[in-house]
Formats: C-alpha cells, sequence, structure tokens
C-alpha cells in the first residue's frame, strides 16, 4: 500500500470507514460513506438512522466546531439531526463518542418519546417486545 500524501486526511478516512463497517454491522446494512459535497456538503456517512453524522479523528477536538458543521450538514441531507462522531483515541470504534448539541438532543428525545407512546398506544405486545430487546441490549 502507498503511503498518503497527507497523513491527517488518511486518519480520517480509515476512521469513516472503520464507523462505517461497524454502523453496516450493528445498525444499518446500506450504511455508507458519502462524496464530499464542498459547501452543500451532507455529512461523512448516510445511514444512521434520522442522523448527518460528522465524523472526526483529530488530536485535538473542537467539539462546538464539529456541532455546527453537523448541523449544517443535517441540514443540507434533509435529515432532522446532526451528530458528531468523534475517534477516541488508543480505543476501538465502540469507545468513540457521539455528539449533540442540547437543544438537538432534546428534540430527539422529544421524538423518540412520541413515538414510544404511539406505540405503545396501538400495539401494546409490539413495545412491550421492542422494549425488553433494548433493555437487554444495554
Amino acid at each position: 500500500m502507498i503511503p498518503s500524501a497527507n497523513p491527517s486526511k488518511a486518519k480520517g478516512t480509515a476512521w469513516e470507514s472503520t464507523w462505517t463497517k461497524y454502523v453496516q454491522e450493528h445498525h444499518n446494512p446500506a450504511a455508507h460513506r458519502n462524496v464530499q459535497m464542498g459547501r452543500l456538503d451532507i455529512g461523512d456517512v448516510a445511514g444512521y438512522y434520522l442522523h448527518a453524522a460528522e465524523l472526526k479523528a483529530e488530536k485535538t477536538i473542537t467539539l462546538s466546531d464539529y456541532i455546527a458543521q453537523a448541523n449544517r450538514e443535517a441540514v443540507n441531507a434533509g435529515a432532522p439531526f446532526g451528530c458528531a462522531v468523534v475517534k477516541r483515541r488508543m480505543k476501538g470504534v465502540a469507545d468513540g463518542y457521539v455528539v449533540r448539541d442540547v437543544a438537538t438532543d432534546v428534540r430527539l428525545m422529544n421524538r423518540m418519546r412520541d413515538m414510544e407512546d404511539a406505540l405503545r398506544a396501538a400495539a401494546p405486545a409490539a413495545y412491550s417486545l421492542i422494549d425488553k430487546q433494548h433493555r437487554e441490549a444495554a
């Protein structure tokens, strides 16, 4: 393999590929890396349900910049939520961080609450089964 002329870019690409594979295995088999689109970028990875995901693997973490970028890209992608997925140094993909601002997180929690309430009312047995599965996974 030929070494990259830009080691930082290679590190970022490796993180995007590793995280995408993890999401494919544990969340959505159709997840994939997006083509970069400049100022109209739609996030680094598509297929993380309801989110534009902006991935970062940097030595110095600047959450405010990451969140601002993720939120812009969510608008561009037509996704309701943006998130930054930050690599944790010296750790595997499952130990990384998914970060949202508080306003985005509250909107997500409100949506989840409303959807759970609707499912519980419409299909109590299905709700109980899904709730049990997710509690056991924790």
